[in-house]
C-alpha cells in the first residue's frame, strides 16, 4: 500500500533537486520567455501546485537556481585557514562554476531576457552577485576585526575582489572569444589576482610576510 502524506526531507530534496535540474535544461534549450511552467511542471513529473509553493513562479524558480550554483562556491570561504588561502579556495570554486557553458549560457538568457522580465533580474540579482558580495563582505569584516586586513569598507573590498577575479577575461568568455578555462589555468588565474588584490589591503605591518 502506498503511503500518503508528505514525503521525509531526503524525498523532498530528491524532488526540489529534480525539478531544479528539470528547469536548468528547459531554461537552456527554450530560454525564459518561450518556457511554460506546465513544460517545466510536466518534465520535472511534479504539479503546477507544488513549483507555485515553493517558487512562487518561473522567475523564483531561476532565481533557485542560481542561489544552488552560488551555493557551490560560496560554502567554500572558510574561517579557519590563512587568509590568502581561504580567498583562493574561493576563487578557485567561483571561477570554475561561472565559466561553465551552462552557466555563461544562462547569463545570455539573462541579459537577453531581463528587459522584459525585470523580476527575472532581481532574482538573479538577489540570489547570485549581492549574495555573494555580502558572504564576502561579513568574511572581510571578519578579518578586518583581527586586524589581518586594513580598515576599508568591507563591501567595498568584496566588490573590488570579485571584479579582480572576473576581470575582462569573463567577458571574453561570455562572448564565445575562448574556450572555457580547465582547472589549471583557473588555478593561476586566481593565484595572480588573490595575491594583487591582497597587496592593496594588508595593513602596512604585515606587507611582505
Amino acid at each position: 500500500m502506498v503511503k500518503c502524506g508528505r514525503p521525509c526531507k531526503g524525498d523532498e530534496q530528491q524532488s526540489r533537486d529534480r525539478l531544479l535540474d528539470a528547469a536548468l535544461q528547459l531554461f537552456l534549450e527554450h530560454g525564459y520567455g518561450n518556457l511554460s511552467m506546465e513544460t517545466i511542471a510536466r518534465d520535472a513529473r511534479v504539479s503546477l501546485r507544488t513549483i507555485y509553493s515553493q517558487f512562487g513562479g518561473k522567475a523564483g524558480l531561476f532565481g533557485a537556481l542560481i542561489r544552488r550554483c552560488s551555493d557551490q562556491f560560496n560554502g567554500s570561504l572558510e574561517d579557519d585557514c590563512a587568509l590568502e588561502d581561504a580567498l583562493i579556495a574561493f576563487g578557485r570554486q567561483f571561477l570554475y562554476r561561472v565559466t561553465r557553458p551552462n552557466v555563461l549560457r544562462m547569463r545570455a538568457i539573462l541579459i537577453g531576457e531581463s528587459p522584459r522580465f525585470p523580476d527575472l533580474a532581481t532574482q538573479f540579482y538577489e540570489h547570485g552577485p549581492r549574495r555573494t558580495l555580502d558572504h564576502l563582505a561579513q568574511f572581510f569584516a571578519r578579518h578586518q576585526q583581527a586586524g589581518r586586513i586594513t580598515n576599508i569598507d568591507p563591501g567595498f573590498l568584496a566588490d573590488q575582489f570579485i571584479s579582480a577575479l572576473r576581470g575582462e577575461r569573463l567577458q571574453r568568455l561570455q562572448l564565445g572569444l575562448e574556450p572555457p578555462p580547465e582547472e589549471a589555468d583557473i588555478d593561476v588565474w586566481v593565484m595572480q589576482a588573490t595575491r594583487l588584490f591582497l597587496r592593496g589591503c594588508l595593513p602596512r605591518e604585515l606587507e611582505g610576510n
